[in-house]
């Protein structure tokens, strides 16, 4: 893995993260008028068609990259599902707290079941960008309640530090089209069968329906190819608190353009979330000291590059 691609990676996931937290205020708007099932059901479908038509050769590929796409999928709906009901649940601020928390749960799941060690800079910018989230996204008067909404959060939480343990451990350049068009077509399955449950509702007003393509067209395809670009190229740990700043730039588009004010916990905690995703574009590479079977071959991403075929 060159030091190049690797730089370039990571800053690709930076505008991808940005690019989600330009959406916080235009996603509330049109869940205000179109039930979450029916909203995510046009937006996938609608993704699906742009990625096929974009690269229809990606759909020839190999049994292995498809069952690993298939499982990327299932993990990716479920944890967009559980996150949306969490968030019904609780406040904006504290589902975004818990579901930053995937920052923490990517590094362990990578060091636990694909025996990545993560550089001990990975481990400062972790630590950082958990301070960071839980001072500029929790409200703490009344302390931090853990019922349902709170699980389902925290629960998705997990999920999506699965999905980037699992991204980064499977996707290759020369497989990025069809892992993501295959992750997007099981989601989008999985969304219109339950849309379909109660009757489909589509967008009524032209506005909506272009923030409905907004979202199919840059938010999923285009951000999902970017992402399994990205994490081939960066370690999935790097990958995760690059992609947890979206609340930071959440907060950054509020000030500029929702009138919100600057506050000593947005300078506080979006400083810490500066310093950690500074620490982890210039800790952008290979891991340290790779761990090593009995035969004396490195485990991990290029262990398994080979075995992928």
């Amino acid at each position: 893995m060159k030091a190049k691609g690797s730089l370039a990676g990571a800053l690709v996931l930076l505008v991808v993260a940005i690019c989600w937290g330009s959406t916080f205020f235009s996603t509330k708007s049109v869940l205000d008028r179109l039930p979450v099932s029916d909203f995510l059901t046009v937006r996938f479908d609608v993704a699906v068609l742009v990625l096929i038509a974009v690269a229809p050769k990606s759909l020839r590929m190999p049994r292995k990259v498809a069952i690993h796409a298939a499982i990327i999928g299932v993990v990716f709906a479920v944890a967009q599902m559980t996150q949306i009901f969490g968030l019904r649940l609780v406040s904006a601020s504290v589902s975004g707290f818990i579901t930053g928390l995937y920052v923490v749960v990517t590094p362990l799941l990578g060091a636990i079941f694909i025996k990545v060690r993560p550089k001990p800079v990975v481990w400062v910018a972790v630590i950082l960008a958990t301070i960071g989230l839980a001072v500029l996204s929790i409200q703490w008067q009344g302390g931090l309640r853990l019922g349902l909404g709170e699980w389902l959060t925290l629960f998705s939480a997990v999920l999506w530090g699965v999905h980037i343990t699992l991204v980064g451990h499977w996707v290759r350049p020369e497989n990025v089209m069809s892992l993501t068009i295959v992750q997007t077509s099981v989601a989008a399955l999985i969304f219109t069968i339950c849309g379909l449950q109660d009757g489909l509702t589509l967008p009524a007003t032209p506005s909506d329906w272009l923030w409905v393509l907004y979202f199919a067209i840059v938010v999923s395809a285009v951000a999902e190819v970017a992402q399994f670009w990205s994490q081939a190229r960066v370690q999935a740990a790097l990958a995760a608190v690059l992609m947890c700043t979206e609340p930071l730039w959440s907060a950054v588009f509020a000030v500029l353009f929702g009138g919100e004010s600057v506050t000593l916990r947005l300078l506080l905690g979006g400083g810490m979330m500066v310093v950690a995703m500074v620490l982890s574009v210039f800790a952008s590479g290979p891991a340290e000291n790779p761990v090593v079977d009995d035969a004396g071959e490195s485990i991990g991403r290029d262990h398994d590059r080979q075995a992928a075929g």
